[in-house]
């Protein structure tokens, strides 16, 4: 059984942080803090979504991620996927292995998808890895 497996059905839910509903980066959330003991700004205050949307962009711009999450070439599992949602990079998925990703839409469920799908290559922003998980596993 792969440690996404337990994720896979998860309903969508804005704002949501649980296995009762989570949204993308609730997804992300969730798994960072069960899998790997991470805990990672929740997002969960009085918020617009699209002001939510701005956050994560920033959570991955280029000053946090000298702190926090570095960009990198080759995924690992775990290491975050970051897409454009219209014009903002918005949409975080979690990287299973080398061909899959586990996510969560609106109006769906989390499951598990191809990294290669051409529908999310063109939407492709980059690979970040928080640096948490580099020194565990570096």
């Amino acid at each position: 059984m792969a440690w996404s497996d337990k994720y896979i059905g998860i309903p969508y839910l804005d704002r949501g942080r649980g296995f009762d509903g989570c949204d993308c980066w609730g997804l992300a959330r969730l798994v960072y803090a069960r899998e790997l003991g991470i805990a990672l700004p929740s997002y969960t205050g009085a918020y617009s979504s699209a002001e939510e949307a701005a956050e994560v962009a920033a959570l991955l711009d280029t000053r946090n991620r000298m702190q926090t999450w570095q960009q990198v070439s080759t995924p690992r599992p775990f290491d975050l996927i970051l897409y454009r949602h219209g014009r903002l990079s918005t949409h975080v998925a979690i990287v299973i292995d080398d061909y899959r990703m586990l996510h969560i839409q609106s109006d769906d469920a989390a499951k598990v998808e191809s990294v290669d799908d051409p529908r999310w290559q063109a939407r492709l922003v980059g690979f970040y890895r928080h640096v948490h998980t580099r020194l565990k596993e570096d």
